[in-house]
């Protein structure tokens, strides 16, 4: 049976933002950084880091939360490296995180009502975004992550009730292609933060929802990570 109090590490590299935080019972140690390329080199120095100023070692630890994404492919991959490396090093199970529900999760405490589609930036001109419903405290995937231009966003949100939230930093990247829905809820600044990671983290932990080491996998909702210089071009003109 899961302990009342565990002593869980979570992070998500997903982002242009490093976003890393360590549960100890009810607190949460909270770190924040600089991600994208240079969060490779970062991410260990700065777990280990958040371990020692916390007076604690990797091996006390009782899970390991990872932001699986969709996100930028290196982020992701850095991630779950580091997350498998160190639960294969002091034998613990992993805790696999939907960034997406993580954004949906900062709004939800900062607001937001149940329903929440949560919306990255993914480059490229195209948004990463899910649709999540909080019910009787546990989130529900509606839509799961998907791959989106603004227009295909559009036409599937004009479906949507007008109390559906809007949620992740693709509302102030796309803010123009995004106007058609300037009326809704819309929470810019939600993010894949420590505080969000670590409620998520806490229910999964509860539900006895960890997975072995070996599942610490990536979420990639894309395909193709760049243009050719023909595309690039079309798509200028």
């Amino acid at each position: 049976m899961p302990a009342a109090s565990p002593r869980l590490l979570v992070l998500d590299t997903a982002t242009e933002t490093l976003h890393l935080g360590l549960v100890v019972g009810e607190q949460v140690h909270a770190h924040a950084a600089e991600g994208g390329a240079v969060a490779s080199a970062t991410l260990l120095p700065a777990v280990l880091r958040l371990l020692a100023d916390a007076g604690l070692g990797p091996a006390q630890l009782d899970a390991i939360g990872f932001g699986r994404g969709p996100g930028a492919f290196t982020g992701l991959r850095t991630a779950c490296a580091v997350a498998q490396g160190l639960a294969f090093g002091v034998q613990r199970p992993v805790i696999p995180i939907e960034t997406l529900l993580a954004v949906a999760e900062h709004a939800r405490a900062q607001g937001a009502g149940p329903e929440v589609w949560a919306l990255n930036d993914a480059r490229m001109g195209e948004i990463y975004a899910a649709r999540y419903s909080h019910r009787a405290g546990v989130w529900q995937v509606v839509e799961p992550p998907g791959l989106y231009s603004p227009a295909a966003l559009l036409e599937r949100l004009a479906r949507e009730p007008a109390d559906v939230a809007l949620a992740g930093n693709a509302l102030v990247v796309h803010a123009q292609a995004l106007a058609a829905e300037a009326a809704r809820p819309r929470w810019p600044q939600a993010a894949p933060n420590a505080a969000a990671l670590a409620a998520l983290a806490r229910t999964a932990w509860a539900r006895g929802e960890t997975v072995d080491a070996s599942q610490a996998l990536p979420l990639y909702v894309r395909d193709k990570v760049a243009l050719t210089t023909a595309e690039r071009e079309a798509k200028a003109a």
